[in-house]
């Protein structure tokens, strides 16, 4: 096994791009074969030095609408099916939304998004109350906007991308294969249909999508792969922690290992890309430090839509300590 990851990370190192096969053979490694991890750590990280050099991108997101979604996504707070005890809220007013921005550009993030609950931008109103709240963010803030709205049509996006946003984030959570297990409320060809129109409305995409719903190790594979083949440099990872009233509630969640060894796998599939840590990283404990030696460059920071996240500064220093550039 140490002569064949010797051999994937030259592969990656001399620009050559590993198999599916030699994936899942990674994705298997045992976590208790610490030599073959660390071998696998350290390869992703001479990866992501070679391919993306040691900055790390800082972004935040604004719960800017909570509740009341129609969808039946069984790993969210925020559907109107489960009963979850989550604060319900219609979009909140500029003065709020931009509080918020000058307080995480002060922190010293790169990005700011908003997030919406709700299948899809609703109506001509709600585009064009998004649509002002991002022009007057744009004039007050330096930060770089991101949005997040769920499916969304070109003529929408457009309007997003003419007011100042520059990449839109759409997950597609799981592979193509196990998409009908987490939702029955809409399809995962709706959601590439949104990164479609996004392309077209040349924004950057934002799409990763979420470890411990109960899918295989294979499924984080093929998500991986068609993640790559939409042309995706921005990869939020996400682990789930069961939110109690949904019907992943009872869910284990997975191992630190398990999910830095997911991660790392990612940088060897995508080597040019932002691996960007996000919700539920506090499963990784007192092992967070070390993603950042294992091919992780980017990182969600503050807090998260329904949960409580991480404090800015120890995230500033923790990245330092790992030898990269804020």
């Amino acid at each position: 096994m140490k002569k064949f990851m010797e051999e994937v990370i030259q592969k990656v190192l001399d620009g050559k791009e590993i198999t599916y096969d030699e994936a899942l053979k990674i994705i298997n490694i045992d976590e208790k074969d610490i030599e073959i991890l660390d071998l696998l750590f350290l390869g992703a990280n001479k990866i992501r030095e070679k391919y993306v050099g040691n900055k790390v991108d800082l972004c935040t997101i604004m719960n800017a609408k909570s509740g009341r979604c129609s969808e039946d996504c069984k790993y969210c707070a925020q559907s109107a099916h489960y009963n979850t005890g989550i604060t319900e809220y219609s979009l909140l007013n500029y003065d709020e939304i931009l509080e918020r921005a000058l307080e995480v550009q002060d922190s010293g993030a790169h990005r700011f998004s908003l997030v919406t609950s709700g299948r899809e931008i609703s109506c001509n109103e709600e585009i064009n109350k998004l649509v002002d709240i991002y022009r007057r963010l744009k004039v007050d803030t330096d930060l770089k906007l991101c949005a997040s709205h769920g499916i969304a049509t070109f003529e929408q996006l457009l309007k997003l991308k003419e007011a100042g946003v520059s990449m839109y984030h759409h997950n597609v959570e799981t592979s193509s294969d196990n998409y009908k297990n987490i939702c029955t409320t809409h399809d995962y060809e709706e959601r590439i249909q949104t990164i479609k129109n996004s392309v077209k409305a040349d924004l950057e995409i934002c799409c990763g999508g979420i470890f411990g719903m109960g899918e295989s190790k294979e499924d984080r594979v093929k998500m991986a792969f068609e993640i790559k083949s939409l042309g995706i440099t921005s990869i939020p990872l996400n682990i789930l922690m069961p939110i109690k009233g949904t019907p992943y509630e009872d869910l284990k969640v997975i191992s630190p290992l398990e999910i830095l060894k997911s991660m790392a796998l990612f940088r060897y599939i995508i080597p040019n890309s932002y691996i960007r840590y996000a919700g539920g990283r506090m499963a990784l404990k007192d092992k967070q430090s070390l993603g950042f030696k294992a091919g992780v460059n980017a990182a969600l920071v503050g807090n998260f839509l329904t949960t409580i996240g991480s404090d800015v500064e120890n995230d500033k220093e923790m990245i330092i300590c790992a030898g990269l550039e804020i």
